[in-house]
């Protein structure tokens, strides 16, 4: 009962507030009556009614708490935009993302003899590391490889190729490699590769066929193209998408696509870089690269010329070029002439050139299947321009490259060092072809193809 006086007690106050600016004073007593004996006759009929008030203001809470456990705080999602390839950064269709396609990792040779080659155009990430003999070796990433007709010429791997590459999960395309070296890595369980000597290292499953119309060395004729690779697939019975262990999203840490190229000009201590010349690092092959500011891209060369795809003839061009200083050492402790390349762990020192630029950076690689990490020396990742990526990874202690006729890498990691001009140009020196241990290596090369069991490669 005193909750319906107090009620009632308000009823009364508020109304005579409300009618306190009426015109007449009477019907503002009038109206205070009326509502008194309004209030009398509820008060009257929910008496009557028993507990009628209570279950109603039951009922009214039992809907609120109802309609607040409903309610969620809406969470804003940042739109994350368009699906990228992880390689490139560039935006691919939906369709592409769901298929999640695996992608092809090719090793090409980079004798003079083996050029141009099939498939260069299909590149999105291209690494070139030294081998024995002073000679190097490529390795290219395809993405977009289920419709070639031709892939190759193809040659044999090395390990440290196969380590460097697990971070995009591909299928390896090779035609060999050193047995004692190699087999470790290429017969784990996870690493598919496609052998085209057959024996230990792994089957060819007759993916390779031979092309020889100018009559140069067997070792530079092995070819294969999608179908031949798809048939090894289904035979292996390889998925032809990610493993769980493949790390989705960008690779590299790529601008958006709605941002400004990175022109490195916010870096005070950036250099030139439009002329890149790795010929102390590679000196059999001379690789190069020009910066055309037109285009943005770095084209590359190998023996002073154009390093051209064989079926469009464009000259490989890329929009990012890293340097990756490693450790090397020789397999057996010396006792064998195959290096040992440590492109894992870190950190390591490096460098970034895009846009006709260059800073010094620093790497790591924690896993297998873990992307390359750049940062700047500020410790913050490095914002990468999207599109393709050439990789140079060279010798800590031995090797150095120029930038616009600055010397970087052993000894001066970050600093200039002018280069005196040499007088004899390339074209006057001797050709790899040509020497001593070109014979030894290809006669290596051939007898362990005939005879895989016995041989090193």
């Amino acid at each position: 009962m005193k909750k319906k006086q107090i009620v009632l007690l308000l009823a009364v106050c508020t109304l005579g507030a409300l009618t306190a600016c009426s015109s007449s004073s009477g019907d503002a007593g009038k109206s205070v009556e009326g509502a008194i004996n309004a209030a009398a006759e509820t008060e009257s009929e929910e008496t009557a009614e028993g507990t009628g008030t209570e279950e109603t203001e039951k009922e009214a809470a039992e809907e609120t708490a109802g309609a607040e456990a409903e309610t969620v705080e809406e969470v804003v999602e940042e739109d994350p935009g368009p699906p990228r390839s992880a390689l490139t950064g560039l935006e691919i269709s939906q369709e592409e993302a769901d298929a999640d396609l695996r992608p092809l990792a090719v090793m090409y040779p980079i004798d003079r003899l083996a050029q141009p080659q099939y498939g260069l155009d299909r590149v999105q990430v291209f690494y070139e590391i030294l081998e024995e003999g002073e000679m190097s070796r490529q390795m290219g990433i395809v993405q977009d490889w289920q419709n070639l007709d031709r892939i190759g010429n193809i040659r044999s791997i090395r390990s440290y190729f196969v380590y460097e590459g697990l971070e995009w999960d591909p299928i390896y395309i090779h035609y060999g490699g050193p047995t004692d070296y190699c087999i470790d890595i290429l017969t784990r369980h996870d690493v598919d590769n496609i052998n085209g000597v057959g024996g230990p290292l792994g089957p060819s499953y007759n993916a390779y066929y031979r092309i020889n119309p100018n009559g140069i060395p067997t070792e530079h004729t092995a070819y294969t193209d999608s179908d031949h690779v798809n048939a090894a697939i289904d035979e292996a019975g390889w998925s032809r998408t990610h493993k769980e262990l493949y790390q989705h999203g960008l690779h590299f840490n790529f601008v958006g696509l709605d941002e400004p190229v990175n022109t490195l000009d916010q870096y005070p201590d950036a250099v030139d870089a439009t002329e890149i010349d790795m010929s102390d690092s590679f000196p059999q092959t001379q690789s190069a690269l020009s910066y055309d500011e037109e285009t943005g891209l770095y084209y590359k060369r190998l023996y002073g010329q154009p390093q051209c795809d064989a079926v469009s003839g464009n000259q490989m061009a890329f929009d990012n070029i890293f340097v990756k200083i490693c450790e090397y050492d020789h397999h057996h402790g010396g006792e064998s002439a195959y290096l040992r390349v440590y492109v894992s762990d870190g950190p390591g020192d490096g460098y970034y050139i895009t846009h006709g630029k260059m800073i010094h950076v620093t790497w790591t690689k924690d896993s297998d299947y873990s992307p390359n990490v750049y940062v700047d020396d500020n410790g913050n990742p490095v914002d990468v321009n999207v599109g393709k990526t050439m990789v140079f990874i060279i010798h800590k202690d031995e090797d150095t490259f120029l930038a616009n006729d600055v010397s970087y890498g052993a000894g001066h990691i970050w600093g200039e060092v002018p280069v005196e001009e040499e007088d004899e140009s390339y074209e006057e020196s001797e050709d790899y072809e040509e020497t001593e241990d070109y014979e030894e290596y290809s006669e290596e090369e051939s007898e362990y193809e005939d005879e895989p069991e016995e041989g090193d490669w």
